[in-house]
């Protein structure tokens, strides 16, 4: 009985996941202001407008990991339901509030404004966790196994996409797949979800105007550069005129009003020009630090509700990032979906913060061994 306790002592928590995220938060904040202080300047008449209300955030969201880390992971089960409701709640009232660039994604209380579709990937993980560990051995069947959960999840893919949003309700669909995988779904029947959201997809692309131009412009950046490839182009310039080293903190000239808002989605580019391709690569070993990590904390979790809930959200933050990174560089069409720990917007730092520390929470649970 000793020797069974030993090995499943509470470890403590995983410093190098720690360590990236803190790196990877304390860098974003920093970019936050070299890309924002001539827009905020410019528009507003206050250059430190946007990093103070990002360092705040940032604050916040350290202490909502730390909590988070100390919170049994598995008590999140009791509550899911309940955050269900809540989440589809905030969606449906986001769509009720007035419009920002064309877009219903916020719920603004006061100087405070909520992204509820930034808390909706934590929402849908924790959902196919919990639902997944308790039908393990339905998964073999479509209509328990794939179809229902993703039914369920869909409720909130569809709330988002009325926003009208694109980007994250394909990210959660991909991280659903994925969490489907990592449970022990048939690799048939998740092909077949992904034949059916294939044409829904691409009629939402072709169905916009707007949406069928970013297209366009991604399969052909430089032909448009004065229109609908002009954010694209300005981007890949950006990114390959850093070199190696880059040209120094502060002196992107991506950011001198040639984005209009180079704070938010495009800050990568602003990222590279400064700090050059060097910079970058550090950047990106911060992710695959967390990809590394989060796996292995996955792999080592005493349960398999642990395993699917450590899988989801590294696999959320990790494709986030992807998706950003390569729809600023050219390597997918352009849409909006931030950078993890960059991009300017409490509601992405906030819930990017609360899945570290869920992931924190299920190291301290893991047979210590097995982190090494």
């Amino acid at each position: 009985m000793k020797k069974r306790t030993s090995a499943r002592r509470r470890a403590p928590i995983d410093y190098a996941l720690f360590g990236a995220a803190m790196a990877l938060l304390f860098i974003g904040v920093v970019m936050v202001y070299s890309a924002s202080a001539i827009y905020a300047e410019k528009s507003l008449g206050r250059p430190l407008y946007f990093f103070q209300r990002q360092l705040i955030w940032a604050v916040v969201s350290i202490f909502a990991m730390g909590a988070m880390s100390r919170l049994d992971y598995n008590r999140l089960r009791e509550w899911v339901m309940p955050i269900f409701a809540v989440t589809c709640l905030t969606l449906a009232a986001a769509l009720f509030f007035p419009s920002v660039a064309g877009a219903k994604r916020w719920i603004r209380l006061g100087p405070i404004g909520l992204q509820p579709a930034e808390f909706a990937k934590l929402t849908s993980i924790l959902f196919l966790a919990a639902y997944l560990d308790k039908k393990h051995s339905k998964l073999g069947g479509f209509l328990q196994g794939i179809a229902l959960p993703i039914a369920v999840v869909g409720v909130m893919l569809v709330l988002i996409g009325m926003e009208p949003d694109l980007g994250t309700p394909a990210l959660m669909f991909t991280v659903a797949v994925l969490m489907l995988f990592v449970a022990g779904a048939r690799v048939k029947a998740l092909f077949g979800a992904l034949a059916l959201a294939a044409p829904i997809v691409a009629e939402e692309l072709w169905r916009k105007p707007y949406r069928r131009a970013r297209l366009l412009s991604f399969l052909h950046p430089f032909e448009n550069i004065k229109g609908a490839g002009y954010q694209l182009s300005q981007s890949i310039l950006a990114v390959g005129s850093g070199g190696w080293t880059g040209k120094g903190f502060g002196a992107s000239k991506l950011k001198l009003l040639y984005l209009p808002t180079p704070h938010t989605d495009f800050i990568f580019p602003v990222v590279c020009e400064e700090l050059g391709l060097l910079g970058a690569a550090a950047i990106l070993a911060l992710y695959a630090t967390i990809l590394i990590r989060g796996i292995r904390i996955a792999r080592a979790a005493p349960n398999l509700f642990g395993t699917l809930l450590a899988s989801g959200i590294c696999f959320s933050i990790v494709l986030q990032a992807f998706f950003n990174i390569a729809m600023s560089i050219g390597l997918l069409p352009t849409k909006g979906i931030p950078l993890p720990f960059f991009s300017y917007g409490g509601s992405s730092l906030l819930s990017t913060m609360i899945g570290v520390g869920v992931l924190l929470n299920i190291s301290r649970q893991t047979r210590a061994e097995s982190l090494k």
